[in-house]
């Protein structure tokens, strides 16, 4: 099984933008901070974008999750419905 490895970088925009480490290509993610965001963050913002990222994917984790369960379930019950013999 291979490893992704992602990093998260500041553009030269002033972006912050996930991306995979070994491929500079087009970034997964990218976050814009507003001006008045970046006054109050400062040195912060890698860390908040981080912390951003951070809860995005165990928000789609759990997602995935309920879906994979609801899925499960909807099988179960068309496997499990009454059979009638004439």
């Amino acid at each position: 099984m291979d490893t992704v490895l992602f990093e998260i970088v500041e553009l030269a925009n002033g972006d912050v933008a996930l991306q995979r480490a070994e491929d500079k290509g087009e970034p997964l993610l990218t976050i814009h901070f507003s001006e008045e965001s970046n006054f109050y963050l400062q040195d912060a913002k890698i860390e908040v974008a981080r912390a951003m990222v951070q809860a995005g994917l165990e928000a789609a984790s759990e997602i995935a999750e309920a879906k994979k369960a609801e899925d499960s379930n909807e099988e179960m019950e068309m496997d499990s419905g009454p059979v009638q013999i004439h």
